[in-house]
Parts: C-alpha cells; structure tokens; sequence
C-alpha cells in the first residue's frame, strides 16, 4: 500500500521525503563525490554528520526508494550504497538549488563551481550527468564523456586556488 502524505501536494510530499537537511547532503555526496559506503559517507562530511544520523537518513532513503543497498563482496560488514532512478532523477532539483544558492548566498568558490558548470550546462548537462550515473549506479552504458569527472577537476582546481593564495 502507498504510503500517504499530510497532503496531496508534490512540494508537500516532496518535502516529506526529502526535507530534512541531511537527506540532501547524503544525496549530494553520493550524487558528487561518488561515495558509496557508510564509512566513506561519515569521513569526508564537510558537514560533520553524526553516525546515527547517516545510518538512519542511509536507511529512510533505501525506504524511500532514493537509494538501494547492496552487501559488499570485498568485506562482509560493508555495504555499498547506490542512487535509484528516483534518485537521479533529483540532478535537475540540485542544480536549481546549487544555482540559486551560488547566487544568494555567501558560498565559497571550491564548494560552488560545480553549481556553476551545471548552471551553465543546463539541462543538457544534468541528461549526460543523470547518464553517468545511470552507469555508475544502474549498471548502464558507459558514456563517452565523464561529468562528475568534469565537476571534480573544476573542484579540485578552485581549492588548489583557495590553498595557493592562503599558503
């Protein structure tokens, strides 16, 4: 049976899903730091996520249908976790609230870059990076072009900026 919501608005379901900060930075460091396991997850928060708050936000998304979780067949206590098409379908929404925040909020260069390249890629740019994705996480063709490779060369030379004017 389908589980019902306060009501039958979209933005209200959506939030009922998707509304507490941490689901969205799990999503994000899943989505573009490519990370897959529950210690890889808690280790390189920017944010500083405590364990029982990723193992539960983990759980309510594989709940949700957002991500799925396999057993890891390199280690018997780890598991791997992967965006569903639910989850990548969330590229677009994003990109939209990385623009909009590299616009109205005091970001920094390094953690804005990649909203800034999928601003301007636009929804071309979310269809090849929703592809890649595909790939990395349905087992989908390969594409021809990397995005997240494109994204975390952008990252990495902003901060190699950030580090070489503070040092």
């Amino acid at each position: 049976m389908r589980e019902t919501g306060r009501s039958g608005c979209p933005i209200n379901l959506t939030l009922e899903i998707l509304g507490d900060r941490w689901s969205l930075i799990v999503l994000r460091d899943i989505m573009f730091g490519n990370r897959r396991h529950f210690r890889e997850l808690l280790a390189k928060s920017d944010e500083g996520i405590a364990s029982n708050i990723l193992a539960d936000r983990l759980k309510r998304l594989v709940e949700r249908g957002l991500l799925s979780r396999r057993d890891d067949a390199s280690h018997k206590q780890k598991a791997i976790y992967s965006l569903t098409e639910m989850g990548i379908a969330l590229v677009p929404v994003f990109a939209a609230m990385g623009d909009w925040g590299r616009r109205f909020l005091p970001v920094t260069e390094e953690l804005s870059i990649r909203a800034e390249i999928l601003a301007e890629g636009g929804a071309a740019l979310w269809e090849r990076f929703m592809e890649e994705l595909r790939f990395l996480h349905l087992d989908a063709p390969r594409p021809e072009h990397s995005v997240l490779d494109e994204l975390t060369q952008a990252y990495q030379g902003a901060l190699a900026r950030r580090q070489a004017l503070a040092g």
